[in-house]
């Protein structure tokens, strides 16, 4: 009878205890707040960048993160940089960010779209960015450059210059926004030299410096003997066979005269900063409204910077024929018909 009592007395003992377990985790579930919550008590603006590639490029990826640090500095924002390695950390990338209550995630590139509109469905109080994205939602957004703008008058500027009629474009990854790149080039090339030649060639990935170098040392035994590139950091290779062969070459994105400036004549120049400010102050100010955005010469987001050292090697004649170019489509005067690969994509 005695150790009934006693068994029963710590068989009561232990329920007591699970049931003070059991509230616990009840109060505690009802005083928690999921990470967003949290950044909100503590009003603190949060945006995160999603590159491809590094941001060391001097071009694409460095680019998007002059504008991270532009925010930074002008909004005072928390900000954080992932470098996403292959699509399958794209979403792995956007839910961290989101989960920790980031308002606004930037993704650098075309490739982020499926899974930013994916992902966005679980987060309706955070904003994604795709740049050259070709779709939008609620709370998704896609910014496109129209430097197809830039890189006409480079190819009005190549046709110019060229002594053989024949040009070359070597890109990283055929995507959509880098075909259409090349594209604004040709048929600014085309406008002045009916007759000449436009070599295109992809190397398969924006990394391979060796790969971009070999594919425009091919152009060049072609007779190209002005080079364009759409190649991210791989870009420099294109630099170095310009300069192995004494020909010429173009930035992109950046000023990139820096970069190479005995073969740089100018760089079709994109102001992601100022977009990516733009952007982060309308949504920090909760007036941001999310869509296909568009930016261009006539508002000033796209220019052609010319390579100061070089400049004198462009012919006056040629020099002032680029810059009536870039003047007519900055003031709308010169309007670059769509093409198939500039309408938007489903």
């Amino acid at each position: 009878m005695e150790t009934t009592s006693l068994l029963t007395y710590r068989w009561r003992k232990l329920w007591v205890w699970v049931l003070a377990m059991l509230v616990v985790g009840v109060l505690d579930s009802c005083t928690s707040r999921p990470a967003a919550n949290t950044k909100q008590a503590s009003n603190t603006f949060r945006v995160a960048l999603l590159t491809p590639g590094p941001v060391s490029d001097a071009g694409w990826n460095a680019a998007a993160y002059q504008g991270l640090e532009l925010i930074k500095t002008k909004l005072g924002a928390e900000t954080a940089l992932v470098q996403t390695k292959s699509p399958a950390d794209f979403e792995d990338a956007f839910r961290d960010f989101a989960s920790r209550g980031f308002d606004l995630i930037f993704a650098h590139g075309f490739e982020y779209t499926d899974s930013a509109m994916e992902v966005a469905r679980s987060f309706p109080n955070t904003y994604f960015v795709v740049s050259s994205g070709s779709t939008s939602a609620r709370n998704v957004a896609s910014i496109t450059f129209d430097v197809d703008q830039a890189t006409y008058v480079e190819g009005v500027l190549a046709a110019e210059v060229s002594k053989t009629g024949v040009v070359g474009a070597v890109g990283g990854i055929e995507l959509p926004s880098v075909k259409l790149f090349f594209e604004g080039f040709k048929r600014g090339f085309l406008s002045v030299n009916p007759k000449g030649r436009v070599l295109i060639s992809y190397t398969g990935n924006f990394d391979d410096v060796g790969a971009a170098k070999e594919a425009a040392l091919a152009q060049i035994s072609q007779g190209a003997d002005v080079l364009i590139h759409n190649a991210d950091a791989a870009g420099l290779g294109v630099f170095l066979a310009a300069k192995q062969a004494h020909a010429y070459s173009f930035g992109v994105f950046n000023n990139q005269s820096d970069v190479a400036p005995d073969v740089i004549l100018a760089s079709a120049v994109t102001s992601n900063a100022l977009a990516f400010l733009k952007i982060a102050t309308e949504v920090k100010e909760k007036r941001f409204h999310a869509g296909m955005l568009v930016f261009g010469m006539q508002d000033g987001m796209v220019s052609l910077v010319y390579n100061p050292k070089l400049e004198s090697r462009i012919p006056p004649a040629a020099l002032q024929r680029a810059r009536k170019v870039e003047h007519d489509l900055a003031t709308g005067q010169l309007i670059l018909a769509p093409t198939i690969l500039s309408l938007p994509t489903k």
